[in-house]
């Protein structure tokens, strides 16, 4: 039983065989697939096998009252049995899917928990278990089960198809007769049908071509198939039949021919039906005349041959695969940095590029090997893809050109028959280079698709197949032929699908009239693929050698345009630089800069404390005040170069200790000299700056009368930033100013690193004074008068205490 198994696995379209020898890797891996279960599968089925999945949920929908009969297959997944015929039941999927309108195929676990009831209800005792459920099921209705089910899947289509001939009533709307039909039916047949073609086919009673052809065709328009037994005389001898099975095509009027195939055999009367003229699946458009586009705006279509490869695909599929497809993740790290290594060392080792291309993915893959971290920016990426150190002859052409995978709509084909192409070249290439590892490639395919293809579903049904039977590759033929079943099992399950462009209909591929040798039928006329044939194919269909270079631009002008994009950039790059320039220098004649906050913080933390200024010796102070002077018209420093040195020996001036020498009254007659007009007569451009803020108030600019030869104080880095002085007032040399008044506000610091003392908000100038020299409210003047008639006071009452006690004591004296 294990054997016939085995060979059943081999009899599908697109399957490998399973010989003898890899039997012991195969049982491994289903042992495997049984103790640790993938986590993406709840079961043995997947979505990707085209097999309903049947949940308490969704049983009477699927199984009551349906317009299709369903054969369900109840299985538990820890049975052995189950397991080794799960891979017919996915082929017998595949194999009858244009069957679908009258008949498909679903499971159910019973291992489940949530199952269990359902599987009750059906009555199932043992696994696995088929049974047939008729359309339009009650939910009373008695099913129908299989016994002594055959496990391959020409018996398993020829059971289905007995269960439908025996179908009663209300029949599947979508099922067309199967019954022979008969002279009479035909003569009338175009008079009530609206066809386009009517093939025949000529059997035998016990064969079941005519049946299986006719459901076939069932989503197909503008044919019709029916069934005639060699026991038809009259068309037998009117057609001249001789050979049975076969086909001809009858047309009005009593015109025939008869349909040219290799094998006349079930998948070649198929496929050649498929392919007539105005032969269309239902409800899709008939294919577009793609030979001239009427829309200008369109991009051009390019004649192509449909039996060679060109090269403009291949590098259409690295520039949207590395510069489109991947700028969608920022960053690359952990086994996604992993796999895109892989990915790129593949590439760098077997693509069949120019001399330019390959450059360039040897160059990007040695900085990728050479890289130690575990992550990469795709920012990173991108510069070692556009190559702005100019590296001579490396570039990767920009811009995508679909020649061979290009479609009927702009959104038909293109990348993902590119990724399809690449795949496979880069399988044979391989093996043409003597690869070691059979399954690298795949590996590497495998891992970038799944961690970077755009498409996730397809992904996802990428990893399924792959996570199946990848176990089997075990050389580097094995590799290329197995990427391509898996190839054609997709196309199995795409054909029909709203992605499928109509020009060019998703297919088993290499087709009959591609490679004739590649197609070959069993002693029972089911067919076969001859895999030497179908591996010579493929290494002569995608080697290098057949790679076409047309509609390419030369290397020299790939360079060219790489030059000339980087000289763009840094064009627009230089002039982005001035304009933000001329933007900072408006803004900084418009609007002042204003400190921010952490700015503020960092300027209270360096200090802000009341300082007394030393008024030293004459000759001292007037050295003083000339260098402050001097500091006053120097040029601003450039923002990036901060007087560090020059802000520290302000702090040690003003955190020393001032030295008072004395304080004198100043005259009346003498004017105080504000700080508006001293930085009026200095600092006047930039006083009108700081006055047009809107956080500095404006105030009257008032000028005072000339005053007495004394001490300048400016505004350079010798005064501390943290000093607040509310009037500075010119005192005589001998003097020196005791400032005990906490400065008011923040003092700003602009951008050119230099320190300004800000202005200090007065709501009434008249409330200020001055005293020795001094500023004093006057509060602080009451104060201080309250103080010394308090102190005076208590002065007088201690004296006259005093002056009592010691009147006492000296009367006590004179006592005799």
């Amino acid at each position: 039983m294990a054997r016939r198994c085995g060979r059943a696995t081999s009899r599908f379209t697109g399957e490998i065989q399973i010989y003898p020898r890899q039997a012991a890797t195969f049982a491994v891996w289903l042992c495997l697939c049984v103790v640790f279960p993938p986590v993406a599968e709840a079961g043995l089925y997947s979505t990707s096998d085209q097999v309903i999945l049947l949940t308490p949920d969704n049983v009477e929908s699927v199984l009551v009252n349906s317009t299709a009969a369903i054969v369900a297959e109840f299985y538990a997944s820890w049975c052995g049995h189950c397991v080794a015929f799960s891979p017919v039941y996915k082929s017998l999927a595949r194999d009858i899917k244009e069957w679908k309108p009258a008949v498909d195929l679903a499971a159910i676990d019973c291992a489940a928990e949530e199952n269990r009831k359902v599987c009750m209800r059906f009555g199932i005792t043992g696994y696995p278990t088929i049974k047939f459920f008729h359309a339009y099921s009650k939910g009373d209705s008695k099913e129908q089960t299989f016994k002594a089910f055959p496990r391959d899947v020409r018996g398993l289509r020829h059971k289905i198809i007995d269960k439908l001939e025996a179908h009663e009533d209300p029949w599947p709307p979508a099922c067309p007769p199967l019954e022979p039909t008969s002279q009479a039916e035909i003569d009338s047949f175009f008079e009530t049908n609206n066809v386009q073609h009517l093939a025949l086919i000529f059997e035998d009673a016990k064969s079941y071509v005519g049946r299986e052809v006719t459901l076939d065709l069932l989503q197909f328009e503008n044919v019709a198939v029916r069934r005639v037994l060699n026991t038809e005389e009259d068309l037998v001898t009117k057609l001249g039949v001789t050979e049975f099975p076969s086909c001809y095509l009858y047309y009005p009027g009593g015109n025939f021919t008869r349909l040219n195939v290799n094998v006349e055999a079930r998948t070649f009367f198929s496929y050649a039906l498929q392919r007539l003229p105005g032969v269309v699946r239902s409800g899709k458009p008939p294919p577009d005349s793609i030979n001239i586009h009427t829309n200008n705006t369109e991009e051009p279509w390019r004649p192509f041959n449909k039996s060679r490869l060109y090269m403009a695909d291949l590098e259409s599929t690295l520039h949207y695969s590395l510069r489109v497809e991947l700028a969608a993740h920022t960053v690359i790290k952990g086994d996604a940095l992993i796999s895109f290594k892989k990915y790129i060392s593949v590439l760098a080792k077997y693509f069949p590029g120019r001399p330019v291309v390959m450059n360039l993915l040897r160059s990007v893959n040695s900085h990728l090997q050479n890289q130690t971290g575990d992550e990469i920016s795709y920012e990173e990426l991108r510069e070692m893809l556009d190559n702005p150190a100019q590296s001579p002859d490396t570039a990767l052409p920009e811009g995508q050109r679909w020649v061979g995978c290009q479609g009927s709509k702009p959104y038909l084909r293109r990348y993902p028959c590119g990724v399809w192409t690449l795949f496979h070249v880069l399988t044979v290439q391989a093996k043409n280079a003597g690869g070691t590892d059979p399954k690298e490639v795949l590996t590497a395919m495998r891992n970038y698709v799944h961690n970077f293809f755009g498409c996730r579903p397809c992904a996802e049904h990428f990893e399924n197949m792959a996570r199946e039977s990848l176990v089997e590759v075990s050389s580097l033929s094995s590799a290329v032929l197995w990427l391509w079943s898996r190839h054609n099992r997709v196309n199995n399950r795409l054909a029909g699908a709203l992605s499928e462009d109509p020009s060019f209909p998703k297919i088993q591929w290499p087709s009959p009239e591609m490679c004739p040798a590649c197609h070959t039928v069993r002693e029972n006329g089911e067919h076969r693929w001859n895999d030497e044939q179908v591996l010579s194919f493929l290494m002569s269909y995608f080697s290098s050698k057949s790679i076409l270079t047309d509609y390419l631009d030369d290397e020299s002008q790939v360079l060219a345009k790489q030059r000339e994009k980087h000289e763009k950039q840094q064009a627009l790059e230089a002039q982005k630089c001035l304009e933000r320039k001329a933007r900072e220098a408006l803004d900084s004649m418009t609007n002042p800069s204003q400190p921010t906050v952490q700015e503020e913080e960092e300027e209270e933390e360096e200090g802000l404390q009341d300082e007394a200024v030393a008024d030293e010796e004459e000759e001292g102070g007037e050295g003083a005040a000339a260098a402050n002077e001097m500091d006053g018209n120097k040029s601003e420093p450039t923002p990036w170069s901060k007087p560090e040195l020059e802000v520290g020996r302000g702090r040690r001036q003003a955190h020393g200790r001032p030295s008072i020498v004395g304080m004198r009254m100043r005259e009346p007659q003498e004017d105080i000299v504000d700080l508006d007009s001293f930085v009026n007569q200095h600092y006047k451009a930039k006083a009108l700056r700081v006055a047009a803020s809107s956080r500095i108030k404006r105030r009257t600019l008032q000028r005072k009368e000339e005053q007495e030869p004394g001490p300048v104080f400016g505004l350079g880095m010798e005064l501390d930033a943290g000093l607040g002085m509310v009037g500075l007032q010119p005192i005589e040399a001998d003097f020196e100013l005791d400032v005990g008044q906490q400065r008011k506000r923040l003092q700003k610091r602009d951008l050119t690193g230099q320190y300004f003392v800000e202005e200090a908000e007065l709501s009434h100038r008249g409330r200020w004074m001055s005293v020795l020299s001094i500023g004093f409210s006057r509060l602080d003047i009451s104060l201080c008068v309250i103080l010394y008639f308090l102190s005076s006071m208590c002065l007088l009452a201690m004296y006259l205490f005093f002056k009592n006690r010691l009147r006492l004591r000296r009367a006590k004296v004179a006592l005799p």
